[in-house]
């Protein structure tokens, strides 16, 4: 295939700038807007970057995925809250041979999404990632970038490459990752401990590393998500020298709200379910009872009441 279509489905913090740097590299990206629509339409797409600051001045956007054409890559960042629309949002833009890669955080996603569409082409994206949305047709990327890809089924293999070369062209850090059961736990080793402990304990990344308390919690949190990664039987097991990549680089990293700390600051629903009780039930049944991370879902649901 020569030149892939691709369509962002969920064009906020991750999804406009994933989209943004594929469009500014000439891909032809179709985006998907919901409240910034008409800011789009009008002034286009304004993406500020540690890696270069850019504006898009025309971008192909659409109110409904209903008028949106057919691609060959459906690039879904919507937050796992949403996966429910994907019902509704992804038949129109597909065709027999349409690539879906889920850019989200969380077990089981794939899985769920197979039972609604069996014969999909399925991939996974995991982005280490610090950008967001900052206002209407605003995307503010803060720090990092590298997108991990990894294929959920055969029929996915023979294009996630391509995809992996035009992103690297857009000047995007990509790998391609051989196993995605693996990249979606060696994600989570992350995303486990500090998304809801910004949340529950009403902090930043940096405030968390520069406590002794809480980054030995955050260290404990980690060989917990470890443990049960591995107990999980999971192809590429998870090394404690990981963890401690993982430490360091968050105390370098510019101080950060993740995802979860916004979306509850904003009153909007956090995504519990796949980034916590998902993979709380596979480490139980694995035999492992991670038990911080037990208790931290338990007091982002007891949070999740008052939104």
């Amino acid at each position: 295939m020569s030149s892939l279509r691709y369509a962002i489905i969920g064009s906020g913090g991750i999804g406009g700038f994933y989209g943004g740097f594929l469009a500014k590299s000439g891909k032809q990206v179709d985006f998907l807007f919901h409240s910034d629509y008409e800011q789009v339409i009008q002034h286009g797409l304004k993406v500020d970057s540690v890696l270069g600051n850019f504006h898009l001045p025309a971008v192909s956007a659409f109110r409904s995925a209903k008028d949106m054409p057919p691609c060959d890559i459906v690039l879904v960042c919507l937050k796992t809250t949403h996966n429910h629309l994907l019902k509704t949002l992804l038949p129109p833009l597909l065709k027999p041979d349409t690539l879906v890669i889920l850019i989200q955080n969380g077990l089981g996603l794939e899985e769920d999404l197979i039972k609604d569409f069996p014969s999909l082409h399925l991939a996974g994206g995991l982005g280490f990632i610090c950008s967001q949305k900052s206002g209407p047709g605003h995307v503010s990327h803060l720090d990092y970038g590298k997108l991990t890809l990894a294929a959920y089924n055969p029929p996915a293999e023979a294009i996630i490459e391509q995809v992996a070369a035009d992103m690297k062209q857009a000047g995007l850090e990509i790998e391609v990752a051989p196993d995605l059961e693996s990249a979606r736990w060696k994600k989570l080793v992350w995303n486990i401990p500090f998304n809801g402990s910004t949340v529950v304990l009403d902090a930043t990344t940096r405030q968390l590393m520069e406590n002794p308390a809480t980054c030995q919690l955050m260290s404990d949190m980690m060989m917990e998500v470890m443990a049960g990664a591995n107990a999980c039987g999971i192809k590429y097991p998870i090394e404690e020298s990981f963890i401690h990549e993982m430490l360091e680089m968050t105390k370098q990293m510019t101080p950060y709200s993740p995802s979860m700390k916004l979306d509850y600051d904003h009153h909007r629903p956090m995504e519990i379910e796949y980034i916590y009780t998902r993979p709380l039930q596979k480490a139980l049944q694995a035999g492992v009872n991670m038990r911080r991370i037990g208790m931290l879902e338990k007091q982002l649901r007891f949070k999740a009441i008052y939104l």
